[in-house]
């Protein structure tokens, strides 16, 4: 993902939320809709998730330091978790608390126009930052389904407000159902039913993301195709023969750690293998450009030791890949 494609999503979501709470809040005011009230939540905590995650993208541009000599990737990472969390608390857990609320002790709703007018203006809104989300990700997300391009993205952004928008308008449908119902029937109950159904969609996203982006802080590796452009790019066929194992790890959306042992040929001098790995080096980073931190170990390719297949002992870490 771009920054400047992930900042224009955020930017975009962030505008349209700030200006929906305010308007779902008068319209709680005006109405007295517990649906209009989880609702303006809902978009505070919005306007404040993309906010962190504008924050999570400037801390992550600092320079390494020697006590994080691999830079500052991850903060991306960690706010986007920390999204997940006010999604879950201050979305969700309210939404549910407000929901129980109206339907342990229901009223009547006052000028019905102002959260239906508020709610159509919203899913306007919410529309037109979806739209801007999803033509983002497109431009990034290439043949994979919009299931893969959430699990297996390694930039968090694009996944988060995607997911947030999509919540976002599915909420206001079922706020929309809510106050549709109970101004239908007369009971006020419909009211709190369709923010108890709000409060049960966000805390499924949040979990979702939550999920997600706990992999990524754990550590992920490169995609396939990334894998296979780096093994194609570090076997010469000269003095690299073959990769016996390797590693590679995100340390950050667009930096990759790659660690590997390669097979060097038997005769060659100190200053060759050198010379090799410096040449494979380089051609990995032509290849994968985000392969900024490189580590290659060389050694004599033996028979014996590839006869232990995947065995997960025959190389630290994990299992061996498929061998060349």
């Amino acid at each position: 993902m771009s920054a400047s494609g992930g900042t224009k999503a955020i930017v975009a979501a962030l505008a349209a939320n700030a200006a929906i709470a305010v308007a779902k809040f008068v319209a709680y005011l005006f109405s007295g809709s517990s649906s209009m009230l989880a609702e303006s939540v809902h978009s505070v905590a919005d306007s404040g998730n993309q906010a962190l995650l504008l924050v999570g993208g400037k801390r992550a541009q600092r320079q390494a330091t020697p006590q994080h000599p691999f830079g500052y990737g991850r903060e991306r990472y960690i706010y986007a978790f920390l999204v997940s969390i006010v999604l879950f608390s201050v979305g969700g857990l309210f939404a549910i608390y407000e929901g129980y609320e109206k339907i342990a002790n229901p009223h009547e709703l006052k000028n019905w126009y102002w959260p239906v007018g508020v709610l159509v203006f919203a899913i306007i809104a919410e529309t037109f930052s979806f739209r801007t989300a999803i033509k983002e990700s497109n431009a990034v997300r290439g043949d994979r389904s919009w299931t893969e391009f959430v699990r297996h993205a390694k930039a968090p952004e694009l996944p988060v407000v995607l997911l947030e928008d999509l919540g976002a308008l599915v909420g206001l449908v079922l706020a929309l159902g809510g106050v549709g119902m109970a101004l239908l029937t007369g009971d006020s109950v419909w009211d709190g039913i369709g923010t108890l159904c709000i409060g049960v969609l966000l805390i499924l996203i949040a979990v979702v993301l939550a999920l997600e982006t706990k992999s990524l802080l754990l550590g992920e590796a490169a995609g396939a195709e990334e894998t296979r452009k780096i093994e194609a790019a570090a076997v010469d066929g000269a003095t690299v023969t073959r990769i016996i194992h390797m590693r590679t790890l995100h340390i950050g959306p667009e930096e990759l750690l790659v660690a590997a042992k390669i097979a060097v040929r038997h005769d060659g001098t100190a200053t060759e293998i050198a010379a090799a790995i410096d040449a494979a080096e380089s051609r990995i980073r032509e290849a994968v450009p985000i392969a900024r931190v490189i580590y290659l170990e060389p050694d004599i390719y033996r028979e014996s030791e590839a006869a232990k297949g995947a065995d997960a002992a025959a190389t630290p870490g994990g299992p061996a890949l498929t061998e060349h």
